[in-house]
């Protein structure tokens, strides 16, 4: 039987379309392949946050595959496949963090002229990462179902290596796609945000399988169905069993003061500033708040270390069993050196300071300059104008404060690293302080939103986002938003503490569940191909490419 016959005879129906539909994908070569890759990437783009529309992932991963698909009736496959899913990887790192070019805005004079490289240079160096995951999976190449398995696997791990590798980037996880329906996204509290970037790659990738002509080609779609319709179901009963409950006495006030980034810069509006924050602190409420929250870099740099007359004003707001955190810059003096820190303070009883926390995972090319001589002498300099940068904290730390559980603090962009918000003993709660003005009114605030809530859905932890322009939010240790202020509004929010739930699987284990999804995947992979071989007579030498029926 001919593989179009058995095509016809195996999909006719509803499928029929489909499979034509799969096999024009299959057949588009060179630049009409990889500008589909690229239309694929932009659609999927679609699925992260403010949209949150899950499906254009699942299907621009589908399509992607079929994409890759088609390369194995060439003689350079493993190159074929490797330029569409760096096309693929530059639409989505294009449309989903075109934010970034903001920041570039700020100072026009100084860096606006660094815009164009921005946008081709950051997402197309993001974009080498899914183009070792599709290169990957066509030299390795598998037939049937094991090939779905093998791309879901090979890109996972990739997105794994971009969450890791040159300090690490993992925004816009395959696993974001979900924010717009927690009840799935309660499974990273076991499997953690990539092993759900994985089981969400397997399932996008499994359609794929509905434009092809093979029996029962539906199984492998139809059950990655079933499975996350049972992720919803328990998603949706561990929601309805744990309503928020709330620390007693402990009362949160998030300020968001909303000041431009290009305000902050000018030195004659810190009184404005600062009075601004003692203000909108000071506001009257009934309860009491007993924590004050300020956003990152709140007060202007350097005023609470050389003024004290700021710090009797902080201790007004801070009387028995009252606590102030706020970001702040700080300075160190040295016997030979001066060292800057993007850092966070707590102030106690009567403006103590209790706890200073040092942020450890700086910003490339906004707080620090990789290999400074070279970019330097290329005339690139950093977007936060800080001489020599900032210096790097020890990592994530734990604070006892008076009247309430112990907190963690986060500062800005750490949040978004699955497995290192938490220090060696256990928070209570973890407080993510953000200047988010830097990125304007764009989707980023609302990523960076959605990827707090993922952390404390891992963790089990509550988590106060207060962010300067907003997204400020009180989110419990299911990642719902319980109080939230809007972006680009001046106010303040007050909430309670949400109580933390008992020790996730993930909290404890941390990516195992990942590496264990990763096991049974390479598993089935031998296990299919074994099979395969058993069932041929032959096969195909490593290099020779394959006919259109043999992906099938």
């Amino acid at each position: 039987m001919t593989a179009r016959s058995f095509a016809n005879s195996s999909t006719g129906g509803f499928f029929a379309p489909l499979v034509r539909a799969g096999d024009w994908i299959r057949g588009l070569r060179g630049w009409r392949r990889n500008m589909l890759a690229l239309a694929a990437g932009l659609f999927s783009a679609l699925a992260f946050a403010p949209l949150g529309i899950f499906p254009a992932l699942l299907f621009a991963t589908s399509v992607l595959v079929l994409l890759i698909d088609g390369t194995a009736t060439e003689l350079q496959p493993v190159r074929a496949a490797a330029i569409a899913g760096w096309s693929f990887g530059f639409g989505q790192f294009l449309a989903g963090l075109y934010w970034v070019g903001y920041a570039f805005t700020v100072d026009a004079a100084a860096h606006a002229w660094q815009i164009p490289f921005v946008a081709i240079l950051f997402p197309g160096f993001l974009a080498l990462y899914p183009a070792i995951a599709c290169a990957a999976t066509a030299y390795f190449r598998q037939t049937g179902i094991a090939r779905i398995v093998l791309f879901a696997t090979a890109y996972s791990i990739c997105e794994w290596l971009r969450g890791h590798l040159f300090t690490g980037f993992p925004w816009n996880l395959a696993a974001y796609a979900w924010g717009a329906v927690p009840q799935v996204m309660q499974s990273a509290a076991a499997l953690g945000a990539y092993g759900l970037t994985l089981l969400t790659l397997l399932f996008g990738a499994s359609l794929a399988d509905f434009a092809v002509a093979r029996t029962r080609a539906w199984l492998l779609p139809a059950a990655m169905t079933a499975l996350f319709a049972a992720l919803w179901l328990g998603g949706a009963v561990r929601l309805a069993l744990d309503p928020p409950s709330m620390v007693p006495g402990v009362e949160l006030r998030l300020v968001q003061p909303d000041v431009p980034q290009v305000e902050k810069m000018d030195p004659q509006l810190e009184p404005r500033d600062w009075a601004r924050l003692l203000e909108l602190s000071q506001t009257p409420a009934n309860p009491e708040p007993t924590i004050i929250i300020w956003p990152e870099a709140a007060p202007p740099p350097f005023l609470l270390q050389r003024v004290p007359e700021a710090v009797q004003q902080v201790g007004a707001l801070t009387p028995d069993n009252h606590v102030l955190m706020t970001g702040t810059v700080r300075v160190k003096l040295t016997n030979k050196d001066i060292h800057y820190f993007n850092s966070f303070y707590i102030f106690s009883h009567g403006g103590q300071l209790i706890g200073i926390y040092d942020k450890f995972h700086l910003v490339p090319f906004g707080e620090y300059l990789p290999l400074p001589g070279l970019l330097h002498a290329l005339g690139l300099s950093k977007i936060v104008d800080m001489p020599d940068g900032f210096g790097e904290g020890p990592g994530p730390e734990t604070f006892h404060i008076p009247g309430a559980p112990p907190v963690g603090p986060l500062i800005c962009y750490e949040v978004i690293f699955p497995g290192a918000v938490v220090g060696r003993e256990r928070p209570g709660w973890i407080v993510n302080v953000t200047d988010d003005s830097w990125f304007g009114p764009s989707t980023g605030p609302y990523q960076h939103l959605l990827t707090a809530r993922l952390r404390a859905i891992e963790e089990g932890l509550p988590i106060a986002r207060d962010a300067n322009t907003g997204i400020s939010a009180v989110i419990d240790p299911l990642g719902r938003v319980i109080a939230s202020l809007p972006l680009g509004q001046r106010g303040y929010l007050d909430a309670g503490l949400p109580r933390p739930v008992p020790t996730t699987l993930y909290a404890r284990l941390g990516d195992i569940g990942y590496l264990l999804l990763l096991t049974i995947c390479f598993l089935s992979i031998f296990a299919t191909k074994r099979r395969i071989k058993s069932t041929r007579r032959g096969a195909f030498p490593a290099k020779m490419p394959l006919q259109v029926a043999e992906y099938r």
